[in-house]
């Protein structure tokens, strides 16, 4: 039997292109160790993230309160599946409807089974309740748009990376512009239409910030015409923007909310659905499910990633640094003629590059990055999302806009 622990890091990555999949391609970093802000190789060299496994680990690398949670509830009852009840789940459940404000959640595992959960519930919806013909309901989605790569999600996607040759693709999906209120008032228009799914902050597609407003008219036009307005704040919510979920930053509550990610902490895959009782009492009992959704080691892995969030003020820490870390990007982008824009909001940023979006020159940063000891990862070419732990602190924010500065202005082509 070959110890992991005395591979080298070029071993490890040639076994994973030999016998895995080749469905991403990752940075040449691996990564042994974590721990809050910080991420080690198996030759020791110490990282600090600035991507936070896509936002899961926003609480930062293996928090003790989290992982002790699972200690603890591992040696006691790790599943029972939902064909019985178990002494967790209720306990969960009371915890997150309290600590969103909704009636009623539904436990699932991972973020596009939230989103796929959050689709299902808006259909039946439709036709319990709103008494739309039976398979003519339709939702509405934006171009630009990332929830995942099932069928339903990359039947969605204007992205050819994502849905090219897989089709046929599920019907029942429109897409229209993002941040384009006219381009909903028309589809609103349509009887049919149950929902209306938007990412308050598209993350994917390279942290891409709706106007001001946007979001909240978007809500009440919605609402104007009985369609149910669906947040997908799997990568945004959280605290990562500054709030505990995007949407507070106008001021409303989503009529579905999807979760995931940051929901565990990054220690086990937990992602939920909230609505109000007229949505979620739509879907009777057979009708939706997962083995492992609601599992007791989850419910309790994200009751203390939650409350990590709230006792350590996640939140609004995520809000200041976000502040701080923009005007330091925005200085950068007057001295450097690489960088061209910042955007987010909170601790989820972005910088364009000056380069088309099939050059290497965002991904060669990466790898400048990376050897001045900060992970970051491109997307769509030349944008590079910054997002890092929400416990970091402002002297390790500044130090990391030091080497990202440092690394951007010495940066040859």
């Amino acid at each position: 039997m070959i110890k992991d622990s005395v591979l080298s890091s070029k071993e490890l990555m040639a076994m994973e292109d030999k016998y895995g999949a080749h469905n991403y391609h990752p940075l040449p970093v691996v990564l042994s160790k974590g721990e809050g802000v910080f991420l080690w190789d198996p030759e020791g060299r110490k990282y600090y993230d600035f991507l936070s496994a896509y936002s899961a680990v926003n609480q930062g690398h293996c928090h003790p309160r989290i992982v002790n949670a699972l200690k603890e509830q591992a040696e006691v009852l790790t599943l029972t599946s939902r064909a019985f009840y178990n002494d967790v789940l209720g306990v969960y459940e009371k915890f997150m409807t309290e600590y969103f404000g909704y009636d009623k959640v539904l436990p699932m595992n991972t973020g596009v089974e939230g989103g796929e959960t959050a689709v299902k519930l808006c259909r039946k919806w439709a036709y319990t309740v709103k008494g739309i013909p039976e398979n003519q309901a339709k939702i509405i989605f934006v171009n630009g748009n990332f929830w995942g790569r099932t069928l339903a999600a990359i039947s969605t996607s204007d992205d050819p990376s994502s849905f090219a040759g897989f089709g046929p693709y599920v019907p029942g999906f429109e897409k229209i512009p993002y941040n384009d209120l006219n381009a909903l008032e028309e589809a609103l228009k349509d009887p049919n239409v149950a929902g209306f799914m938007v990412e308050p902050i598209q993350g994917e597609a390279g942290v891409v910030v709706p106007d001001d407003g946007y979001l909240k008219t978007a809500f009440e036009m919605c609402r104007s015409k009985n369609v149910l307005f669906i947040a997908d704040e799997v990568q945004t919510g959280i605290a990562r923007t500054g709030k505990l979920i995007c949407c507070e930053h106008e001021g409303f509550k989503p009529d579905i909310l999807v979760l995931g990610k940051a929901l565990s902490g990054g220690v086990f895959p937990v992602s939920a659905v909230l609505a109000r009782d007229e949505i979620m009492l739509s879907i009777k009992p057979g009708e939706h499910g997962s083995t492992f959704g609601g599992n007791p080691l989850a419910c309790k892995v994200a009751m203390a990633a939650l409350e990590v969030v709230r006792d350590e003020k996640l939140s609004e820490n995520a809000e200041h640094l976000g502040k701080v870390f923009r005007a330091r990007m925005q200085n950068l982008v007057e001295k450097s003629d690489l960088v061209t824009l910042v955007r987010g909001k909170g601790l989820l940023n972005a910088v364009v590059i000056n380069d088309t979006p099939d050059s290497s020159t965002a991904w060669d940063i990466c790898m400048a990055l990376r050897d001045n000891g900060l992970l970051a990862k491109p997307t769509h070419g030349n944008i590079i999302r910054f997002a890092p732990p929400l416990v970091m602190t402002e002297e390790q924010l500044n130090e990391c806009c030091d080497i990202i500065e440092k690394t951007i202005l010495n940066f040859k082509k």
